[in-house]
């Protein structure tokens, strides 16, 4: 492999001749050579962005030349546009400021720039920050990109498509369920608005957390005192992003707290834990309604998509509810990672950010696309086998609870108890014990009026 040589303070180090990176960039990835997980591509554009933004505050205070600002925006410009994330070669298993791969975009940014005029990673790109304003800075942009533009669309598509789920089974009468076992009459509509329900409050708690992560850490430069960078360049640095981004961001007010703090990370990961607890919820009773074929419940049938057995003829397993219910529990294991890494602050800063990154930006892609597939490969193909509902229905023992009001618990218990044993209907045994008619019994046992107010 040809080479270069480059040099930072601790001398020199051969770098590969086509690398864009520098020294710093290379000792990182000989000395961190762990496992194979990458920075995010979410977390790298974040990065240029801010490089970006910044290049553009420090020209409006004066501190860097128009020259050297043009040259680092079209630099960043190219990246953005080209996404050439192989050029970040460093792992997340590395310094825990994320410092390495700050230099990484410093470096890389630095040696397109110098195309058109000379340019430091550290005094012009990196100026007037820190690795440990820039990284959390990072990580709170790629996460509210993330959120507003693909995982918030993901969950309104899904409700919407739940929605008219709901309005087609509004009317279809089937058995409820609790403990697994029979319950009262419920519609199907009813139940799937449910499912929709859940995400309705998993949007809200996503919206409520982009007001904490909106928040950035930028200007607090090393330890928070906001050393070699000014109000201004803080200011103008918020005023460019807002614009570039279109989103609202502000300036966190206390940087010793943005730097050393990342309890807005961990809630804005609870509320996907809740989001996955949701998609957990639905995944599972939809696969339990469509076992089967015959020797399960089979309410419903869902999309054939691919053959579910390499021995089983004619086999068609639930796997898109397998795949999302995998993907909740990653999330869930996410959460707990990014719990116990925000509590480890230390004096003035965090050193598990690569790790928080990672985990928060893969548990806000898999719930996307895997909300984004279960949408279109089993929801929107979802059919109702109505003739296997109301059969279930109709042998429901629990129906016996319409008459609670008319003769009782224990009656109603001793009707249910004796049709169960004798394998008879709730009808027949009824008639049998003598405790009400046959025009009682159609009377007051109507699954119809035993599902309460739809629109209540």
């Amino acid at each position: 492999m040809n080479t270069r040589t480059e040099h930072d303070s601790l001398g020199a180090i051969e770098v590969p001749e086509d690398a864009l990176w520098g020294a710093q960039t290379e000792r990182s990835r000989q000395n961190f050579k762990i496992g194979g997980e990458k920075m995010p591509p979410e977390l790298l554009e974040a990065l240029v962005t801010i490089k970006k933004m910044a290049a553009i505050a420090n020209h409006q205070v004066g501190k860097l030349s128009s020259q050297k600002a043009e040259a680092i925006k079209n630099a960043c410009d190219q990246l953005l546009t080209q996404k050439n994330w192989s050029q970040f070669p460093l792992v997340i298993w590395q310094t825990g400021s994320g410092t390495q791969t700050n230099m990484n975009a410093n470096e890389v940014i630095a040696h397109l720039a110098s195309q058109e005029t000379p340019i430091h990673p550290n005094d012009d790109v990196n100026m007037s920050q820190s690795s440990n304003d820039v990284f959390p800075t990072a990580i709170h942009l790629a996460a509210t990109m993330t959120i507003e533009k693909n995982l918030l669309p993901a969950i309104h598509q899904t409700i919407a498509t739940l929605e008219d789920l709901e309005e087609e089974n509004q009317d279809v009468i089937k058995i409820g369920r609790t403990h697994l076992q029979d319950a009262t009459p419920i519609t199907f509509g009813q139940e799937i608005s449910g499912w929709k329900a859940g995400f309705e409050h998993n949007e809200n708690m996503l919206i409520a957390t982009l007001a904490e992560l909106k928040q950035l850490a930028i200007g607090g430069t090393a330890v928070g005192t906001g050393l070699n960078a000014s109000k201004i360049y803080e200011e103008a640095f918020i005023v460019a992003l807002n614009k570039a981004t279109g989103i609202h961001f502000m300036s966190e007010s206390n940087k010793f707290h943005a730097l050393a703090n990342r309890d807005a990370v961990v809630f804005a990961s609870g509320a996907l834990k809740a989001t996955a607890a949701n998609a957990m919820k639905m995944a599972n009773d939809i696969r339990w309604l469509a076992s089967g074929p015959r020797s399960g419940i089979g309410e419903i049938t869902l999309p054939t998509n691919e053959p579910g057995s390499s021995i089983m003829p004619g086999k068609i397993n639930p796997t898109q509810s397998e795949a999302l219910t995998m993907v909740a529990l990653q999330v869930m294991g996410n959460d707990a990672t990014i719990g116990m890494a925000a509590s480890q602050g230390n004096f003035e800063l965090n050193v598990y950010l690569p790790l928080i990154a990672y985990d928060l930006l893969q548990s806000i892609r898999l719930l996307t696309d895997s909300l984004h597939s279960f949408r279109e490969k089993c929801l929107v193909g979802i059919t109702v086998n109505q003739e296997r509902m109301t059969e279930l229905l109709d042998n429901s023992l629990m129906l016996v609870t319409a008459l609670n009001s008319h003769i009782g618990y224990d009656k109603g218990a001793e009707i249910a108890k004796k049709a169960h044993q004798e394998g008879t209907t709730l009808k027949a045994a009824a008639l049998s014990l003598g405790y009400l008619t046959e025009t009682e019994y159609d009377l007051w046992v109507r699954p119809e009026k035993m599902i309460g107010e739809i629109d209540r």
